[in-house]
């Protein structure tokens, strides 16, 4: 394959000083643009640690799967259990005579950080607790979680329930796009079910209401792992998702937060280099009816760059030239590759832009001529 350089003026604009790392003091973290698939920063990011009620995002992931299947509606009430009665810390003080509804206990999870309100989702899928965490260990492998094993629907510590940081993210992104209208749950602020705590009915997600876009997804603590933070944050047409576990304090989750929301959108900005469908170039085909064809991609070229670096950014379409016919619309001939300084290059498919037939015979003669010719020129250095 041959490389050929493309310059392109879009790429050649600000020059701000480089973006600069984020350091953390997290014990695990987790950045990542979900319109480029770029992942910003990560820390200890596929070390498998204990998520407290950062796992309850998997307990939610099964409940919106439920109603998306039917087998539940929101209207839908459920029983509560004496397990689920006695559930210690954050809870929607549930009792046996409760029947609350899907939705109640969505917000209940969310908002409200219900453990009592995870063990009633569990039972009401599955029949019991144990049988649900082994549907979640399931349901995470098929979502390509590497590092998370469930033991429970709440997070509660168990030395076999753990998750890393960077599963919780491909979890957050998947909440995010498999049920995009139930998503819109993440962004309550404020659920006080029957008045019965008003002291815990606000949402413990610091960003939220902050005007930086936040819009999800869930906090969680306990002494062994720490306070954590699963969030999300949309301005424009990006959407960053991060992970951070291990700080020390409530205050320190939502100070490394922010900074990060703010890092992540100011540092690097999102930049079409080159638009779906536009022709990236035209390559010289080999014994074909026509001697050029377009070259273009499906998806387009959207990288993300760090501030100051637009001038370093290049940009090369790869592939063999001449390209030999017969050619098909669509064939996939070649890639665009863009290489960002600090990040894995990004690659896209080059497709040929239209049908080029082979030449009949006199055409392969006068090509094969004009090769030869070429080669000559060639090899005597003229």
């Amino acid at each position: 394959m041959r490389a050929f350089l493309l310059r392109l003026a879009a790429i050649m604009c600000l020059t701000t000083p480089a973006a600069q790392a984020f350091d953390t003091n997290a014990r695990a973290a987790w950045v990542y643009d979900v319109a480029t698939g770029t992942v910003l920063m990560e820390k200890n990011a596929d070390e498998a640690l204990p998520p407290a009620s950062m796992s309850k995002l998997m307990t939610v992931y099964m409940l919106f799967e439920a109603l998306h299947e039917g087998r539940v509606q929101m209207d839908t009430r459920l029983p509560v259990s004496t397990k689920a009665r006695q559930m210690g810390g954050s809870t929607m003080f549930l009792n046996e005579q409760d029947r609350p509804t899907v939705e109640e206990l969505i917000k209940g999870i969310i908002v409200l950080s219900g453990n009592d309100a995870c063990v009633v989702v569990a039972e009401g899928l599955s029949g019991t607790e144990d049988a649900f965490a082994r549907q979640m260990t399931a349901k995470g492998k098929e979502l390509g979680l590497t590092n998370s094993t469930f033991a429970n629907a709440s997070g509660w510590p168990d030395p076999r329930h753990r998750m890393s940081a960077h599963d919780l993210g491909v979890l957050a992104r998947h909440l995010v796009e498999d049920f995009p209208e139930l998503y819109k749950n993440f962004a309550i602020t404020e659920f006080p079910f029957d008045n019965r705590a008003p002291s815990n009915r606000f949402n413990r997600n610091p960003l939220l209401g902050l005007g930086i876009g936040a819009d999800g997804l869930k906090t969680g603590h306990t002494q062994e792992a720490g306070y954590g933070l699963v969030g999300s944050a949309k301005q424009d047409d990006r959407r960053v998702i991060f992970v951070i576990t291990g700080l020390d304090s409530e205050t320190a989750r939502a100070e490394e937060s922010e900074r990060i929301v703010n890092w992540a959108f100011r540092q690097f900005t999102m930049q079409t280099l080159v638009p779906a469908g536009e022709t990236v170039v035209e390559a010289p085909v080999w014994l074909g009816t026509q001697p050029r064809v377009g070259l273009t991609t499906t998806e387009g070229a959207n990288v993300l760059i760090p501030a100051g670096a637009q001038d370093q950014v290049k940009v090369e379409a790869v592939y063999e030239s001449p390209l030999p016919a017969p050619i098909a619309k669509g064939d996939r001939v070649g890639q665009l590759v863009v290489t960002v300084p600090g990040a894995k290059d990004a690659v896209t498919p080059l497709i040929a832009t239209e049908d080029v037939p082979e030449a009949g015979f006199a055409g392969r003669m006068k090509g094969a001529v004009m090769r030869l010719g070429h080669k000559a020129v060639e090899a005597a250095g003229l």
